[in-house]
C-alpha cells in the first residue's frame, strides 16, 4: 500500500485540500480566530470533500463563507436538518453548497462538507470563532490549535463520531499551515512561547502592549499547535462593556449592551494551605491501549501510562493520614483497587502501591461510564468530602452520557480532570470537570503531569467556599439580567468569568460595580471590580457571541426555559432561536451555503472525497467489533457515517477478534530512574524515611558515612533520614517544589513533633553530608 494520508478516497486518491491558513487575535484572554482552507479539485470530475476536525469545545463559531472563482458565498445559520436537507438538495440538483456543523454527540467535534467543486476549479473556505482562553497554573494563556482527532472509541448501542478505517501509512501531510498571531493586552505582553518554531516577537510599540508572532516557514500541520502568551501583569480582574447590534431588537441578548467580567478570587494564605486529614480520593485511571503511546507524538518520551503510574506515586505519598481513597482501571472494563474506600495507612498505601506498579494500558477500549456509576453507587463518607480525579487520554464517543452522569451526582463530589496527550477530548475533560466543580488540565508534548495534578491537589484540598453571592451595582434605571450563572465553586488564584445583559437607558459616563462574595469557614470574603459603562468600540460582537455560546451550552447541559421547564424541544427551540440571532452554531443548528449565482448545474458524476488517517509511529487494534464499525460513504450528518480526520491520527484495524496493541518497533529508549522518584517511593505514609541504601544512595553516599554524620543527640535514624530527604529535595530539587510540596509538609510535620531541639543540629550536619545550604527558614523553621 503507498503512503498516503488526508482527504482520500477508498482507492487512496488524492485529496483536494492544499493549505490551512490560521489568524489569530487575541484581545486580553479573548481570542478571535479565522481558519481559511484552500481546496483545488485537479480531477475531471466534480468532487465532495468531507473533512473532520477538533476544535476547543467552548469555542463560538460566529461566521462561514466561501469563495469560488472571485464570488463570495455567505453562510446562513439553520436548524440543522434544515440545512442538511437544503445541502442534499443543492448536491442533487448540481449545484455548489457547503455545510459546517456541530457533532451531535461531542461539541469539540465539528464536519465541514464541500459539496460539488467542479473539475479544475479553486475554492476557499473560510470560518471564523471566539474562544475564553485557558489560564495556566504560572499565569500564561494557553491557545491550542488541534492538529490531531483521536478515533473516539464507541460504547455498544452507540454511533462513533470518527470511525476509522484500516490503511494509509506515514508520510508528509499533502497540505500545509500557516499561522500569525497579533497579541493585545493592556498589562503588557511579556512574552510567548510554543512547542513549534516560531520568528521573533515583534512590539507594535514602546508600551508593548501589543505584539504579534508567526509560525516560522515551512511548518507542516504534523502536532498541535500551542501557543502560551504571559503577560506583565496576570491575574488582573477585568471588565468589559459591549454594546448591542444595531439592527438587532432592543431588549434581546443581541440588541443591549452586555458586560464581561473576570474575577480572581483570592484567599488568605493560611486557608489555602491544606491541614485537613479529612476527604476521600478516588483516582479513576485509563488503562485502555491508547494510554500506551508516548506523551509526545513528535519526541520520545515516557508512554501516557508511565507518566500516569509515576503521578499515582506522588498522589499516594502526598495525601494525608487519616482520608480514606481507592484507585480505578478502566477499559473495555473496570477493576477497582478496593471494594471500597479505605482509610489511608501504610498498609493500604503499600498495597496500593504494588498495584500501581502492575498497572498496564492492557484493558482494551475507553468505557467511563460503567466505572462512574460504580463509584457514585457507593455513599460518600461522612465529613469526608469526595473528590474524583480522572485520568484520561479523552478518547470517548458517548460524551454527554458521560458529562450527565458527573452532573447528576454534582452535590456529593468534586471533578478534577486531566487531559493526557495531544487529541484528547476537549468537550470530556472540561465538560466533566464543569458538571463536577472541579477543574480541567491538559498535559500535552513536554508537560510534565505531575506538577499539574498536584496544583488540583492543592485545590482539592483547599477548604469548601460556600456562601457565593454575585452583586451589581449599576445607576438607577438600569436593570442586570444574568447570562451566566453564579459560580458553584472557587479556587484561589482561578479565573472566574461572568456575562450580564444591560436593560434600560443608562449615561454611558457613569460607572458600574460588580462584586463576588464567598465565604470561608466563618469568615467572609469579597471580591469586586468597578467599571464604566461606557461600550468598548474594539471588540465589536466578542462578547455577545461568547455570552450566546455560554447561554446555549447551560441549556444544552440540562437547563431549562422560562415557563416550560425542562421540555426538550421547548429547549431546542430556544438554543436554535438563540443561535440564529447571534449566529453563533449549536448542536442544534448549522451553517449552509449555496452557490446560487450559479447559472448552470455541475456536470458528471460526483465523486465522494473522505478522511484517510495519517499513520503515526504509534497504533492500535481493538479486539471488540462494535466499536470498528465498516466505514459508509452516505450522507446525513454525523453518526450516519464514518468521517476520518486529515490531521494526524492512530490509525484502528479489524482483527479476528484478537485484541494488539504496539508502538513503534523499537520504542523509546527506557530512561533511567529518576532519583527523586526514588526518593519518593521510599516514604512512609505518615511522612517519615528510614535510613538505610536505597535513601542515601540517592544523595550518591553510602549508608555508613550518612550513619557516622549522624549528630550524637539524634537517637532515632529515622529523624535523621527524614531531615536528609528534606534538604535533598530544597537543595537539590527546588524548581520542582510543586510536585512534592504536599510529602515534605507531611514529613516536616512528623520530623517536627520527634525530633525536638536536636533539629538544628540536625539540620547542621545534614547540610555538611549533603553539600547544600538550606536555611532554617525555608523549612519554616
Amino acid at each position: 500500500m503507498r503512503d498516503c494520508c488526508g482527504l482520500l478516497t477508498l482507492k487512496n486518491e488524492p485529496v483536494p485540500l492544499k493549505v490551512i491558513s490560521v489568524q489569530l487575535k487575541v484581545q486580553g484572554f479573548v481570542a478571535d480566530v479565522c481558519s481559511t482552507l484552500s481546496y483545488e479539485n485537479s480531477e475531471s470530475s466534480p468532487v465532495e470533500a468531507v473533512f473532520v476536525f477538533p476544535m476547543e469545545e467552548d469555542s463560538s463559531v460566529y461566521d462561514f463563507h466561501a469563495e469560488i472563482g472571485g464570488v463570495k458565498i455567505q453562510a446562513e445559520i439553520r436548524e440543522k436538518q434544515e440545512a442538511r436537507d437544503t445541502y442534499d438538495d443543492a448536491l442533487s440538483s448540481g449545484q455548489q453548497a457547503f455545510l459546517l456543523e456541530e457533532s451531535d454527540e461531542s461539541r469539540d467535534v465539528f464536519r465541514l462538507s464541500v459539496g460539488s467543486l467542479p473539475a479544475g476549479q479553486k475554492a476557499t473556505v473560510c470560518l471564523s470563532y471566539v474562544t475564553e482562553l485557558a489560564v495556566e497554573a504560572d499565569g500564561a494563556l494557553r491557545y491550542c490549535l488541534p492538529a490531531i482527532l483521536n478515533p473516539r472509541y464507541t460504547p455498544a448501542g452507540a454511533q462513533s463520531l470518527t470511525t476509522p478505517v484500516s490503511g494509509a501509512s506515514g508520510g508528509p501531510v499533502p497540505y500545509s499551515l500557516s499561522f500569525s498571531a497579533h497579541l493585545a493586552s493592556p498589562s503588557g505582553v511579556a512574552q510567548v512561547k510554543s512547542n513549534c518554531d516560531l520568528t521573533p516577537l515583534e512590539y507594535l510599540g514602546d508600551d508593548k502592549t501589543q505584539a504579534q508572532v508567526s509560525l516560522s516557514p515551512g511548518h507542516k500541520f504534523d502536532r498541535d499547535v500551542e501557543l502560551l502568551v504571559y503577560y506583565s501583569h496576570p491575574h488582573q480582574p477585568t471588565a468589559i462593556v459591549e454594546g448591542g447590534l444595531a439592527s438587532a431588537t432592543p431588549g434581546s441578548l443581541m440588541g443591549d449592551p452586555l458586560v464581561m467580567v473576570s474575577l480572581y478570587p483570592e484567599f488568605p494564605a493560611a486557608a489555602s494551605t491544606p491541614q485537613s486529614s479529612c476527604g476521600e480520593f478516588i483516582f479513576l485511571v485509563d488503562r485502555s491501549g491508547s494510554m500506551d503511546c508516548p506523551m509526545s507524538n513528535m519526541e520520545s518520551g515516557p508512554m501516557r501510562i508511565e507518566s500516569a503510574r509515576d503521578t499515582l506515586l506522588l498522589l499516594l505519598k502526598s495525601l494525608p493520614l487519616g482520608c480514606f481513597f481507592n484507585i480505578y482501571g478502566f477499559g473495555s472494563h473496570f477493576e477497582a483497587f478496593f471494594p471500597e474506600s479505605v482509610e489511608y495507612t501504610q498498609q493500604t498505601m503499600d498495597s496500593a502501591l504494588g498495584k500501581v506498579k502492575g498497572m498496564g494500558a492492557d484493558f482494551g477500549g475507553t468505557e467511563i461510564l460503567e466505572p462512574l456509576k460504580d463509584i457514585y453507587s457507593k455513599a460518600c463518607r461522612p465529613r469526608h468530602p469526595r473528590q474524583l480525579f480522572v485520568f484520561t487520554d479523552g478518547e470517548v464517543g458517548n460524551t454527554k452520557d458521560v458529562i450527565n452522569e458527573v452532573k447528576k451526582h454534582a452535590g456529593t463530589h468534586r471533578c478534577f480532570t486531566f487531559g493526557i496527550g495531544e487529541g484528547a477530548s476537549t468537550a470530556l475533560i472540561k465538560g466533566m470537570a464543569r458538571a463536577g466543580s472541579g477543574h480541567p488540565e491538559f498535559i500535552t508534548g513536554k508537560d510534565r503531569m505531575q506538577p499539574k495534578v498536584m496544583q488540583s491537589l492543592r485545590f482539592a484540598l483547599q477548604p469548601a467556599v460556600n456562601n457565593i453571592v454575585l452583586n451589581w451595582d449599576v445607576p438607577a434605571g438600569l436593570e442586570v439580567v444574568p447570562v451566566s450563572e453564579t459560580p458553584k465553586v472557587l479556587f484561589r488564584g482561578h479565573r472566574s468569568i461572568l456575562y450580564a445583559q444591560l436593560k434600560g437607558k443608562f449615561d454611558e459616563s457613569a460607572v458600574g460595580r460588580a462584586s463576588l462574595q464567598y465565604s470561608l469557614g466563618d469568615e467572609p470574603h469579597k471580591t469586586e471590580i468597578s467599571f464604566k459603562l461606557q461600550p468598548d468600540k474594539h471588540t465589536g460582537l466578542t462578547t455577545h457571541r461568547l455570552a450566546a455560546r455560554t447561554l446555549i451550552c447551560s441549556l444544552e447541559e440540562g437547563g431549562s426555559v422560562e415557563g416550560e421547564g425542562g421540555d426538550k424541544e421547548k429547549v431546542k427551540e430556544k438554543v436554535v432561536k438563540i443561535s440564529t440571532e447571534a449566529r453563533v452554531i449549536s448542536t442544534h443548528t448549522a451553517f449552509i451555503a449555496v452557490n446560487k449565482d450559479l447559472n448552470q448545474a455541475v456536470q458528471g458524476p460526483l465523486i465522494q472525497r473522505n478522511m484517510r488517517p495519517q499513520m503515526m509511529a504509534c497504533s492500535f487494534m481493538r479486539s471488540s467489533p462494535r466499536s470498528l464499525p465498516m466505514m459508509m460513504m452516505s450522507g446525513g450528518g454525523f453518526g450516519a457515517s464514518a468521517y476520518n480526520p486529515p490531521m494526524v491520527m492512530r490509525q484502528c484495524a479489524q482483527m479476528s477478534n484478537t485484541a494488539v496493541f504496539h508502538c513503534s518497533e523499537t520504542g523509546p529508549e527506557p530512561d533511567k530512574e529518576d532519583p527523586m522518584l526514588t526518593l519518593i517511593s521510599l516514604q512512609k505514609a505518615d511522612g517519615s524515611w528510614e535510613l538505610n541504601e536505597s535513601l542515601v544512595s540517592v544523595f550518591e553516599k553510602k549508608e555508613q558515612e550518612a550513619i557516622s554524620k549522624m549528630p550524637a543527640e539524634v537517637s532515632d535514624r529515622a529523624v535523621w533520614a527524614t531531615v536528609l530527604a528534606l534538604l535533598w529535595l530544597h537543595g537539590f530539587k527546588a524548581e520542582l517544589k510543586e510536585e512534592w510540596e504536599f510529602l515534605a509538609m507531611k514529613a516536616l510535620s512528623w520530623v517536627k513533633a520527634q525530633a525536638g531541639t536536636s533539629l538544628k543540629l540536625c539540620l547542621e550536619a545534614g547540610n555538611r553530608l549533603l553539600g547544600c545550604k538550606v536555611e532554617p527558614q525555608t523549612l519554616d523553621l
